[in-house]
């Protein structure tokens, strides 16, 4: 049997129509096949190669950590400098506020995490979240996941969620004594690129404070430099009690991270202890390939590259059958007339060598997100290559 073959029966499937190309390696912004085939990678791993794929820093931290040791213990047990080290360094680039991480394995684990702490912490029960949201695939993500088309096979769900529009006033006069936390996307990714209004985000900041609800930011897939800033909750000027990393987080290694102050994070120890355990979240070889990362994203100063090329995008895709864009740094929407119409130029791109993808919520519309190290001629060659498929 090919491998495509055993692919198709080994491996679970997640749709009856995947890509299915078959990748032997992969650097900077392309990917090759086994055919010796290049592709222009526009999605960066959904967001996760933001420094592009198999960076030599990278590579290089893995097989060194890889050399000392990986797993030893559960998390939270031995002192384990990779870890020790990526959440200075962390807590070094965020607010004061946000100075403790707990490491998972994915951001779906980091949305679980949070959901908890803030119920222990709060002693209530009650969650908001928005309509088109996406915060991972587990059961409590899933009930806080704003489309009820991904919902309703799994239920029952976790009971106390209430879901209102992104940018609602419906959703600030929903938040009262009995909220234990909002969870919103600081920019909603699925929905197709949706960005708050800023004045909507801090009175959201206010009626959370004076009714001590926590506030929990997913930055999983806006954070890392993808909106031109290192954090997308700074072009609001609002701070959140809780964030979500994951995705570029882990280097290209599977990681995902909820960080809260100190303070509330004990609260997680006791009553019950071990209030929140992992085997593998931390990973020593994920903590020192994500530190890597994080480390080439500041010193080449990569986020601010990020800016001027969302504009060469924004100044290349002219074209008749393109609605709109919509835009944040290097996460780009592209609508088009339907799904259908997506789905047909995706695979005309992937034949001429341009790997994208659609959103979840806005299959309407071309996902770019690339490496933030993305070329100008490689930004020139897939708007190219995007406008002679349409």
């Amino acid at each position: 049997m090919t491998n495509r073959q055993l692919f198709q029966q080994h491996v679970a499937q997640t749709s009856p129509t995947p890509v299915g190309i078959e990748i032997i390696s992969a650097s900077g912004s392309y990917l090759c096949d086994v055919d010796g085939k290049r592709y222009l990678d526009m999605i960066g791993g959904i967001s996760v190669c933001n420094i592009g794929h198999s960076h030599p820093r990278v590579v290089e931290a893995v097989q060194k950590q890889a050399a000392d040791y990986m797993h030893v213990m559960v998390y939270g047990e031995l002192v384990q400098s990779p870890q020790v080290k990526y959440a200075e360094l962390l807590a070094k680039h965020l607010p004061p506020s946000l100075d403790c991480v707990y490491f998972t394995n994915s951001g779906a684990e980091a949305t679980e995490g949070a959901l908890k702490l803030a119920r222990r912490v709060t002693g209530r029960t009650d969650i908001i979240s928005c309509n088109r949201s996406y915060h991972g695939n587990t059961l409590g993500a899933l009930a806080v996941m704003g489309d009820e088309y991904w919902r309703n096979a799994f239920r029952p769900l976790m009971p106390g969620v209430w879901r209102y529009d992104y940018n609602s006033e419906d959703l600030l006069q929903g938040i009262n004594e009995q909220t234990a936390c909002v969870i919103i996307e600081t920019i909603q990714g699925e929905a197709g690129v949706i960005t708050p209004d800023e004045n909507w985000l801090q009175q959201l900041r206010k009626k959370c404070t004076d009714t001590g609800t926590l506030l929990i930011f997913d930055e999983i897939q806006c954070g890392f430099g993808r909106t031109g800033k290192l954090w997308g909750f700074e072009h609001y000027a609002v701070t959140p009690d809780i964030v979500l990393l994951g995705k570029a987080l882990g280097g290209g290694m599977p990681m995902g991270a909820f960080i809260a102050s100190h303070q509330l994070m004990q609260e997680l120890t006791h009553n019950p202890v071990l209030g929140h355990i992992t085997t593998f979240g931390g990973h020593p070889v994920c903590c020192a390939a994500g530190m890597a990362g994080m480390k080439v994203l500041l010193d080449e100063n990569i986020v601010s590259t990020v800016a001027e090329k969302e504009k060469l995008f924004l100044s290349l895709l002219k074209h008749p059958a393109i609605k709109t864009i919509r835009s944040k740094g290097l996460l780009i929407a592209i609508e088009l007339e339907s799904a259908e119409q997506v789905s047909e130029t995706l695979q005309r791109c992937l034949a001429k060598g341009l790997f994208s993808d659609w959103f979840l919520f806005a299959p309407n519309c071309v996902r770019f997100a690339p490496p933030l190290t993305v070329t100008t001629a490689e930004i020139i060659s897939a708007c190219e290559i995007l406008q002679s498929c349409l």
